[in-house]
């Protein structure tokens, strides 16, 4: 156990988060001691530092513990979200139920995050494929031509001359030791500026304005804060306590703030769908069926039903977004090395009609 990493710094896969939490439910349902279930669960495990982990929350449970308490020492692990919900299942006598919420809702996140990478996957292996064809083709092929148009002596298009003077540059030292420079210098500061909080607030605030993919964000944003709330609520948890969660859980700053701003409101008197509805920043069929869940005592009932639509949404954005990106991404490859072939035979074809004549 020597080489694990300390509690607060231990970081494991979703997956077997998921897997975890599954198992765990079911062996609870079965009438398994919890302290005695974490063990069999531990043993069974291929995931080395999480079967540790689960090792000493048992042995902190057989000692009197509280589950919950025992996870907060992993909070990189088991977030807040996570130890809510299961404070609220110890104080209600529905654990069982609660570690099974868990693990759908586990599931759902991370299906929504798999969908919005797959959709991302495609045009970024084409276009680096694009990029990496282009230098080849200014590296290697460019200079051989250029050899010959000097032997033709024959005044060269602009385009042509264009593609000479960039290939030379790509080929120079300045190119080779600078490009990857620059590169590190923007993440750099990229990097810099985004943990700010204005930096952070304004990178998210821009992604959720980008056509397509903006607009696939900001469901599953949508989708996932609906789906956590809704299970929070029907867990017991206090509206203002389920917000605080769904902050912690959300991936997008203005998100995160819309909510901070909501809590404070709804501690002064207003109501859910007025506190959230003031930003503008969520849609108004979210504000519009939760005034209509408060107003008619089934909140938990409307969230679920707007985390539902929002999944499908979701799927239909990536499925536009992908069909979007499919021709627009060939375009500009074709563009790209189409210039530079038309750049490269230009001079031919000037050469030709001149013997012509």
């Amino acid at each position: 156990m020597g080489g694990q990493p300390a509690p607060a710094r231990l970081k494991v896969p979703q997956k077997d988060l998921l897997v975890f939490f599954r198992q765990l439910a079911v062996i609870l349902q079965s009438g398994v001691p919890l302290a005695q279930g974490l063990i069999l669960i531990a043993e069974n495990m291929t995931n080395e530092n999480l079967s540790q982990c689960v090792q000493r929350i048992s042995s902190r449970l057989s000692a009197g513990e509280e589950l919950s308490l025992s996870l907060r020492q992993y909070p990189k692990v088991f977030e807040p979200l996570t130890i809510g919900l299961i404070e609220a299942g110890e104080a209600g006598g529905i654990l069982e139920d609660v570690l099974d919420r868990i693990a759908l809702l586990l599931e759902e996140r991370a299906k929504i995050r798999g969908q919005i990478i797959g959709a991302l996957v495609y045009p970024v292996i084409v276009m680096v494929l694009a990029v990496s064809v282009s230098l080849a083709l200014l590296i290697f092929i460019v200079p051989r031509f250029k050899a010959m148009f000097d032997g033709m002596g024959a005044e060269l298009p602009a385009l042509t001359n264009f593609l000479l003077e960039l290939s030379k540059f790509v080929t120079s030292p300045y190119f080779t030791f600078g490009a990857p420079l620059t590169v590190l210098l923007i993440m750099y500061l990229f990097r810099g500026y985004y943990s700010t909080a204005i930096g952070r607030l304004n990178v998210d605030k821009n992604i959720l304005k980008v056509p397509l993919f903006g607009d696939l964000l900001r469901k599953s944003e949508m989708a996932s804060m609906c789906d956590t709330l809704a299970t929070l609520v029907n867990s017991g948890i206090p509206i203002v306590d389920g917000i605080e969660r769904c902050i912690s859980a959300s991936s997008n700053e203005l998100v995160r703030r819309t909510l901070r701003e909501s809590i404070l409101l709804i501690r002064q008197g207003q109501e859910l769908n007025y506190s959230m509805g003031r930003s503008g920043v969520f849609p108004k069929l979210v504000i519009s069926m939760i005034k209509i869940g408060e107003e008619t005592g089934q909140l938990s009932f409307m969230l679920e039903k707007l985390a539902i639509f929002y999944k499908r949404e979701v799927e239909s954005a990536v499925s536009s977004l992908t069909k979007a990106m499919e021709p627009a991404v060939v375009f500009v490859v074709a563009g790209i090395v189409g210039t530079i072939v038309i750049a490269l035979y230009l001079p031919m074809f000037s050469l030709i009609t001149t013997m012509g004549k």
